[in-house]
């Protein structure tokens, strides 16, 4: 079994910042991409940020040099630094990790259960 549980999400100002995390426990082999999504109200799931296990990362366009995406392989953890956060930022910000388990062959997608992120003043 592989678990990731999220945590930092909240409510926020315009304009201020948050931190995301997420860690992944179980019988974990290697973990290769990372990444956060989000979901708002009456949209669809889009992609925020991802970040391969060498550390490349890439980010959807409304983000771009507002948010970082890092993570700690020693961990299993991958983090979201968001800033100049704006209300068009609110949503369910889900982590994705797609990794190899334990005494299994291939590579397995999973998810987190998602954080609420509010931007408003």
């Amino acid at each position: 079994q592989v678990q990731l549980v999220e945590s930092g999400g909240g409510l926020v100002q315009p304009g201020g910042s948050l931190r995301l995390s997420c860690t992944a426990s179980g019988s974990i082999s290697s973990i290769d991409l990372m990444g956060w999504y989000r979901q708002a109200p009456g949209k669809q799931r889009e992609l925020v940020a991802t970040i391969i296990s060498g550390g490349r990362a890439d980010y959807a366009d409304s983000v771009k040099g507002r948010f970082t995406i890092s993570r700690d392989n020693a961990k299993n953890t991958v983090y979201l630094q968001m800033n100049m956060l704006k209300p068009d930022d609110t949503a369910v910000y889900y982590c994705y990790m797609n990794m190899r388990r334990l005494g299994t062959l291939g590579w397995w997608d999973y998810w987190g259960q998602g954080t609420q992120v509010t931007v408003s003043s």
